[in-house]
């Protein structure tokens, strides 16, 4: 997914009419409800999308294999746009491309052009085997074994693997599976074709919700893999190849927190202009706007401008933005969830009802803070590896921003937003100095400050360059980033104060003195017009 994007605009165009087509024909409201309640992988529904009519999934596979190309930035769209469709097919065909990134970033050319070509042509159904029932995401605490098979000439001519993976999406359909087992010179992605003898999978699991996916473990007994199916041909490369791919697969689900908080947060505003209490419709009530639509929109929209940014630095960066991964995974899918959650509270009673749908986006999205890394998981990424940095740099990294903030129009709240950096910093170096970090919730409280802050940044950009796109005005982004950096500002303030009170033996003074820095008061000036800005856009 690295490199600059060769998809042209109509290609993409075309793409998403695809879904949008889909969407009326194959996959109405009452089909996606009926999947939901039989809680069955709909094969011949997938097998369709795979198929040569429509070819879905070759948007993720690069041009020399038969694919269309698409770079990060296509690609974080049109998950969006399937997430907003419907989480379990969506899911269903992010572990198509979480199984063949292994391919991808690890595989030898000969494997790539076997097996990523195959993928394209023949739209194979794809599982990524990695999870354990003891490991989680943990992938270093991996138990499954690859054990070498010698010919008479202790050449090695392939590997039999034993072991037990858990929660593995597509695992008792796929046509191909890519599975982490642990070699004598360390952790190795195997190829694996679906019906080997040796793999076994499991029953199907009864999920809380994207019940339509398919989910279940996978046994491995005495499971033989011919040498020519370890990707890169070289033992030992599985940890950096899964990290690689983490980079990439966590801002895929981000977009799919983005597209299922979208997904409510639409819902939610048509049920406002339809609902009729004490008077009016709902969308005339601050009580409802306020409070149930705009917290959520300015929060799925700063979720937009981080995705967007990512994606842009994949297309045209080749580096690792693990981090970055993490930052957008942890935000979009929390801001994702609360919407889902308030989405069942806007509709009242009738939330809570199958048939309106909004409980089923709750349950669907719910899974996104889990799978591909918890959010914890993603806290403790991005609070471990923003203080290194930060360190490393003597406060270098975020000085940098504060710096690129302050040079924002004042309309974005970038100079404020700059204030609030410049006091992230003292807290990261003075919570190291002090010996606070030792403390995982010390960890946590610095994440939350690091990701509203980071999230923060890229909004405001994205307000001082955009005239406004399709969806809202520059007045709109500009309001929203406003109040976005308000909520940064106060994650930054309530966090901190957290910290320096309540995280060591005795109050930290040093650290009191940088809180009372920031402009929050200033920041919150002009805050209810700004709110009434972007409800009367939301439902106009």
């Amino acid at each position: 997914m690295t490199g600059q994007s060769k998809m042209d605009p109509e290609t993409l165009s075309m793409v998403m009419e695809t879904i949008a087509k889909l969407e009326r024909e194959r996959i109405p409201l009452e089909t996606r409800l009926a999947l939901d309640q039989a809680g069955e992988f709909p094969m011949d529904l997938i097998r369709f999308m795979l198929g040569p009519d429509v070819a879905l999934h070759l948007i993720f596979i690069p041009e020399e294999y038969g694919g269309l190309g698409a770079g990060a930035t296509e690609i974080a769209l049109v998950s969006e746009r399937m997430a907003r469709m419907d989480l379990a097919i969506a899911t269903s065909f992010l572990a198509i491309c979480l199984g063949m990134d292994p391919i991808r970033v690890g595989g030898t050319p000969e494997q790539k052009a076997k097996y990523i070509t195959r993928i394209a042509e023949e739209g194979l159904i794809v599982a990524y085997g990695v999870t354990e029932p003891d490991a989680g995401s943990n992938v270093q605490a991996l138990k499954t074994k690859a054990e070498r098979v010698l010919d008479d000439g202790g050449q090695i001519t392939g590997y039999r693997l034993n072991g037990q993976k858990q929660f593995i999406t597509n695992g008792g359909v796929a046509d191909l599976y890519t599975i982490l087992a642990d070699t004598p010179e360390g952790p190795s992605f195997f190829v694996v074709e679906g019906g080997a003898k040796g793999l076994v999978p499991g029953k199907h699991e009864d999920k809380h919700g994207i019940r339509a996916s398919d989910t279940c473990p996978l046994t491995l007994e005495d499971l033989f893999v011919p040498v020519e199916n370890l990707l890169g041909g070289v033992e030992g490369q599985g940890l950096k190849q899964a990290n690689q791919v983490f980079g990439y697969t966590r801002l895929m689900v981000a977009t799919f927190g983005l597209g299922g908080g979208m997904a409510s947060l639409e819902r939610a505003i048509r049920y406002s202009k339809e609902r009729i209490q004490f008077g009016g419709p709902l969308c005339e009530k601050q009580g409802y706007t306020h409070r149930l639509l705009v917290p959520h929109a300015v929060q799925l929209e700063a979720a937009r401008a981080y995705i967007e940014w990512v994606g842009r630095r994949l297309d045209t960066v080749d580096e690792d933005l693990q981090v970055e991964g993490s930052i957008a995974k942890y935000f979009a899918t929390e801001a994702g969830d609360a919407m889902a959650n308030d989405g069942i509270q806007a509709f009242g009673g009738y939330g809570y009802i199958r048939e309106y749908e909004v409980e089923k986006i709750k349950r669907d999205v719910k899974i996104l803070t889990i799978y591909e890394g918890t959010s914890e998981i993603q806290r403790s990424i991005i609070s471990m590896f923003r203080m290194r940095e930060t360190v490393r740099s003597k406060g270098g990294f975020y000085e940098r921003m504060a710096a690129r903030a302050l040079e924002l129009p004042v309309s974005t709240g970038g100079p404020q937003l700059s204030d609030a950096l410049k006091v992230l910093n003292e807290l990261i170096l003075g919570a190291r100095k002090a010996k606070l970090t030792r403390h995982q919730i010390v960890m946590f409280l610095l994440a939350d400050m690091i990701t509203w802050c980071e999230v923060a940044f890229a909004l405001c950009r994205k307000a001082a360059e955009d005239s406004g796109d399709r969806r809202y005005s520059k007045d709109y982004l500009e309001a929203a980033a406003r109040l976005f950096v308000c909520e940064a500002l106060e994650t930054v303030y309530t966090k901190g104060l957290r910290l320096s009170q309540g995280a060591g033996d005795e109050p930290l003074p040093a650290l009191m003195g940088a809180l009372s820095a920031l402009p929050l008061a200033e920041c919150l000036q002009g805050m209810l017009r700004d709110m009434d800005l972007v409800a009367a856009e939301l439902v106009a």
